[in-house]
């Protein structure tokens, strides 16, 4: 959905302007806020007692605790957020292009997620969970070397589909996760990936100032293969314990 987002503003950007397309969207956010208030049922919480910070903190921890779910944590949180770096550098590498490789890098994400969550069978989610975490970094390993625009956006479509993993990896943290805290396992997992994404993208700036940007954009990938391999044996691990 975020994708469809991304889409329909940037039509309505074209057919109207960027005002309009704001204002469009504030209203349909304001429209979304009446389904939520008027058109859902109230239900009883899972847990009991007054939320805290203390409680989440000690809840938090104890997902980390954990050796299985640690190891899915950080797979979903570094590799992704450093090549999340790579993307941040689509305008400084192509410039007025750069719409193009961010329109690729949609694309591909959707395939992706689209084909592992819809037609991969059970045994095969777990066989490809390695490949595909392998796939988010490997092609951006191109662009040490100056890229003709479509092959770019080719290698950009083809290593936005390995973004899967991290729909399967979500699967496997349910698995390993308690009824009575899944919301906000679920919820640690989305922060953690939003925060390694803005580690990324920051440290895929300060590279750039010392490299070109397609240089800056192989070191991240680099970096995030050798994270996707250090974190192997443990993510190795977690399969196991789910098949118990």
């Amino acid at each position: 959905m975020q994708i469809a987002g991304f889409a329909a503003g940037g039509v309505l950007v074209v057919l109207i302007s960027p005002r309009g397309a704001l204002v469009t969207g504030a209203a349909l956010m304001f429209a979304a806020a009446l389904i939520v208030r008027l058109g859902l049922r109230a239900r009883p919480a899972r847990a009991s007692g007054p939320a805290s910070v203390v409680t989440t903190w000690r809840v938090n921890r104890n997902l980390l605790k954990d050796p299985s779910r640690r190891a899915v944590y950080l797979a979903m949180w570094v590799p992704n957020g450093l090549v999340v770096g790579c993307e941040a550098l689509f305008v400084p590498y192509a410039r007025d292009r750069a719409a193009v490789l961010f329109v690729a890098a949609a694309a591909g994400m959707l395939c992706g997620d689209v084909a592992a969550g819809r037609f991969l069978a059970p045994a095969s989610r777990t066989r490809s969970v390695r490949p595909l975490r392998y796939l988010l970094a490997a092609p951006y390993l191109l662009f040490v070397i100056p890229l003709p625009l479509p092959i770019a956006a080719v290698a950009v479509a083809v290593a936005s589909v390995g973004y899967a993993a991290s729909l399967l990896l979500q699967e496997r943290l349910i698995a390993l996760t308690g009824d009575d805290v899944r919301g906000q396992a679920l919820g640690l997992a989305s922060a953690g990936m939003m925060a390694m994404q803005a580690v990324g993208a920051v440290a895929a700036g300060l590279i750039a100032e010392f490299l070109t940007a397609g240089a800056a954009i192989t070191v991240m990938a680099i970096a995030s293969l050798i994270v996707t391999a250090v974190l192997g044996p443990g993510l190795r691990l977690s399969s196991q314990t789910v098949g118990r």
